[in-house]
């Protein structure tokens, strides 16, 4: 056979290898057909068959290599990893690019695929219908938001609750499954025992009576065709339902449980490349469908693998404050909450714990948002305390001077020399109690009738 070259292996080669049926020990005949040309006087090309619809395969003449199931998963793994979406429909090999969800979008307008654009960041596009007929694109969606809220369902889904409660959900399914394949069973052998009726009475009819023998043969013929037709029903739901109804072993749904637990913490490992969580992600979600519910939202539709559906309402950003949905209910409360003498902080926090969110913001609202609404209806400022919040029952130093009419001076130095003693926060601040108690002893110090006042238990000597 000649000498053994070894060469740098190639792409091609490689693949080449992955297709070829001849690792599996099988014969086949008909990987590829001659189709025509359309232009007179050129020679035919040579196109390849789809794996499955090859003419002749005959397994077992060489050495194999490989099973034969193991080369049918190669296959479907070559076809799904091609990117070649407008032919195959393929979702494409997990890559390495910021979209977490490249290749398994598809648009809830149109119904195509929808592509990765990463010009102006990420984003996916619907624009089959603008290449085939040059109309506007279908939708522009931004990528993060919808991406994060994905993901956050996806690490939700494995939970160990979740887990448990999918296996419950299974357990029922096979039960149901079972009850249905018992039921199935029984007709059958009703329908069984319907044709041997029909074929006995048929053996015992009187050759001479023709009228009545013909009609206990279709009678007969009927039976047997209803008992075909039920167990053909029968065996292709059985092979329909394959390995699905087999249930997961102890060991097995522990590893799940404990990878479920670990999932969070290697999905915000840094080391965790991008395609690698893409890979996670595609073992449970088939695909998802996006469609912008309104200028501000879009609509997700998660489709796991087995076809159960969750339906996600995702905050999108957006220019303007006129885009939000919420705008004027937001507007109306901020003018409530400045004519009731909140400061522009407290009124953004208080907004953000309303659900409301401002502009290119997928949560809470900026003290700038609060701010342009309130200079635009011609409203000023509530002056608020930027150092240090107030606190009920208490008096800061300089409220206690202007209380009592006393120089700072004199009180700050009853306070470093330890004749005055009151709470001191770490942040440096002396608190005095507000009350009349207090205020009288501070009085009484001042007036030299006490020489030394503790207001932490309100003792003065």
């Amino acid at each position: 056979f000649g000498d053994l070259c070894w060469k740098q292996p190639t792409i091609a080669a490689v693949t080449d290898i992955l297709k070829n049926p001849a690792y599996t020990g099988a014969f086949v005949y008909g990987r590829s057909r001659q189709r025509p040309s359309a232009t007179p006087g050129r020679p035919a090309s040579k196109t390849p068959v789809p794996f499955g619809d090859w003419r002749i395969v005959v397994p077992g003449k060489y050495p194999a290599y490989i099973s034969w199931e193991a080369f049918a998963k190669i296959q479907a793994m070559l076809s799904d990893n091609r990117a070649d979406y407008q032919r195959l429909r393929g979702r494409g090999i997990p890559r390495d690019g910021a979209a977490l969800l490249h290749g398994i979008t598809w648009c809830g307008e149109c119904g195509h695929k929808m592509m990765v654009r990463y010009k102006g960041g990420s984003q996916y596009v619907c624009n089959h219908l603008s290449r085939e007929f040059q109309v506007p694109e279908c939708q522009c969606l931004r990528a993060a938001p919808i991406d994060a809220a994905v993901a956050q369902s996806f690490l939700a889904a494995v939970t160990p609750a979740e887990i448990e409660a999918w296996s419950l959900a299974r357990k029922a399914e096979r039960h149901a499954t079972e009850t249905l394949r018992r039921a199935e069973a029984q007709q059958i052998e009703r329908l069984r025992y319907a044709a041997a009726l029909a074929e006995r009475q048929f053996h015992r009819v009187d050759p001479d009576n023709r009228l009545v023998a013909a009609e206990l043969e279709r009678r007969w013929e009927a039976a047997l065709l209803n008992l075909r037709r039920a167990e053909d029903d029968l065996a292709r739901r059985a092979a329909a339902s394959g390995d699905d109804a087999r249930p997961i072993s102890p060991r097995l749904r522990a590893k799940i449980v404990a990878l479920g637990q670990r999932l969070p913490e290697i999905w915000t490992d840094p080391a965790t490349r991008r395609s690698h969580r893409k890979a996670l992600l595609r073992c449970l979600i088939d695909k998802v469908v996006l469609r912008r519910c309104a200028r501000d939202q879009a609509a997700v539709r998660i489709v796991w693998r087995g076809g159960a559906t969750t339906e996600l309402t995702v905050p999108m950003p957006v220019t303007r404050l006129s885009a939000l949905s919420r705008w004027a209910e937001m507007e109306t409360r901020v003018l409530e909450l400045v004519q009731a003498g909140s400061h522009d902080e407290e009124i953004a926090r208080t907004l953000t714990a309303e659900g409301y969110r401002s502009p290119r913001r997928e949560t809470g609202v900026l003290i700038n948002t609060v701010r342009r609404i309130r200079r635009y209806h011609g409203l000023k400022a509530v002056p608020s305390q930027t150092r240090w919040p107030a606190v009920p029952g208490c008096l800061t130093v300089t409220q206690t001077v202007d209380r009592l009419r006393l120089p700072r001076k004199w009180l700050s130095e009853q306070l470093r020399h330890g004749v005055l003693q009151t709470v001191r926060e770490a942040s440096g601040r002396y608190l005095i109690p507000d009350t009349n108690e207090a205020l009288d002893a501070i009085q009484s110090l001042r007036a030299g009738i006490i020489h030394h006042l503790d207001l932490r238990e309100h003792r003065h000597d």
